[in-house]
């Protein structure tokens, strides 16, 4: 927990903080991205700039921008700063800075802010409320999930949201070009260097997140460091450091989610390449293949349907592979029913046949008693009851089929199963 006077040093000119936090921006002219929030004019920056004493949320991804938002919010408006994280914070830290807030004499304005809010339940998230709304604190909270999820109503209705994006790649190089033009806080005075495919390998591996790119180049600027001497870093040193590409996905929270749309929408688009895309995004995200291939069946069920009944059994096999093989082996099987599914034409008439008997009986009160002669008449006493009497064994008529009332009397000629007259063509 850091008040706003000492955070500004502690955070910003010590020569052993990382880099990424030497970097962060002390005014809007150095922040680069999030144009659409903290541009001139833009909503986000006016409210900050007028100290307007909302409190807002900022969602979006890691290396986004969000902490340094919050730093900026207290500086430009010379409010005093408490952080705190939702990680290791509980209700005594709030409780801290609250009795804090209301020490007698207190002329500056107190700004809470809670890193990954979305990590505190919901009583934690309760503490906060009647400080937020009587005014004893501007909340600021930063989260990478989907507040409307992972946020309580009443504490949503009393802040402003604002979505933050990746960076873009050009944000990412200026970020890092200005990091070894500094000499201050950056690299200015480092005599490495990088090759120019050794920053496009950052800049590209990064996938939006500045502070990853930076943490990345101290990394390659320490180890490569000698006295004296001018050494210039390859990509290949860098590709040692980073190993593995951050991968833009996070398999417990809303991007799990995210990521799952985005394949069922591929597949049900018949869009094989994009399916694979985002199967691939979440294998390499880490994401349980049994989740992948139950989300695979639903779609070969649900919009490939009727059109090609082989759509769910090549489905139902990639989920005995997934449980037989395991990964990586399994990645093949997924591949296989992706692009099948993808490629199969598409008829949804078994949903929506379905999901219209389900409503009738469970929303409009439409659940009638079976007819008796359509009850099981396999005991002594059935037809006693009148049960099975008049009922039509359709064997033995001609073609095995016979007129016959199947439905209760006071669903009589109602139709479920309604054809899609729209032709799908397959994709083979």
């Amino acid at each position: 927990m850091e008040l706003f006077p000492e955070y500004e040093g502690a955070v910003n000119d010590t020569a052993h903080s990382p880099l990424a936090n030497r970097m962060r921006p002390t005014c809007w002219d150095d922040f680069l991205g999030q144009e659409h929030v903290v541009g001139e004019g833009c909503p986000l920056r006016q409210l900050i700039e007028k100290d307007s004493g909302f409190s807002f949320i900022l969602w979006g991804p890691p290396g986004s921008g969000k902490t340094t938002i919050a730093r900026l919010a207290a500086r430009l408006t010379e409010s005093e700063f408490h952080e705190i994280s939702a990680v290791n914070a509980g209700v005594a830290d709030i409780r801290k800075v609250i009795a804090n807030a209301q020490k007698p004499g207190k002329t500056r304005r107190t700004i809470l802010f809670i890193d990954e809010i979305h990590r505190f339940n919901k009583a934690q998230q309760d503490a906060v409320l009647p400080f937020v709304e009587d005014g004893t604190i501007r909340l600021i909270g930063s989260t990478a999930e989907n507040p409307s999820i992972e946020v309580i109503p009443s504490l949503r209705s009393r802040c402003q949201i604002f979505r933050l994006d990746y960076l873009q790649e050009k944000h990412v190089r200026a970020i890092l070009k200005k990091a070894f033009g500094d000499k201050e806080k950056g690299l200015g005075d480092s005599l490495v260097a990088l090759t120019d495919d050794a920053m496009d390998f950052i800049v590209s591996q990064a996938n939006g997140d500045a502070r990853r790119a930076l943490n990345v180049l101290e990394a390659a600027i320490d180890s490569a460091r000698t006295k004296d001497v001018k050494v210039k870093v390859s990509r290949k040193v860098i590709e040692g450091i980073i190993q593995q590409t951050a991968t833009l996905y996070e398999k417990g929270g809303t991007e799990h989610y995210d990521h799952a749309s985005a394949l069922q929408k591929s597949l049900r688009g018949s869009d094989p390449d994009a399916a694979i895309y985002w199967l691939a995004k979440m294998i390499a995200g880490g994401e349980d293949p049994k989740f992948i291939v139950r989300r695979i069946m639903v779609t070969a069920a649900e919009d490939v349907g009727l059109a090609d009944p082989r759509a769910l059994v090549i489905a139902n096999q990639a989920a005995i592979a997934v449980d037989r093989l395991g990964m990586p082996e399994a990645r093949i099987a997924l591949s296989e029913a992706v692009i099948y599914i993808a490629r199969a034409p598409k008829d949804n008439t078994a949903i929506k046949a379905i999901d219209r008997a389900l409503d009738d009986i469970q929303n409009k009160g439409k659940s009638y008693p079976v007819p008796d002669h359509l009850k099981d008449a396999h005991y002594q006493d059935a037809k006693k009851y009148g049960y099975g009497v008049d009922y039509k064994y359709p064997h033995d008529y001609p073609n095995h089929f016979v007129e016959q009332e199947y439905l209760p009397q006071e669903m009589r000629g109602k139709k479920y199963v309604i054809p899609d007259n729209k032709k799908s063509k397959p994709g083979f």
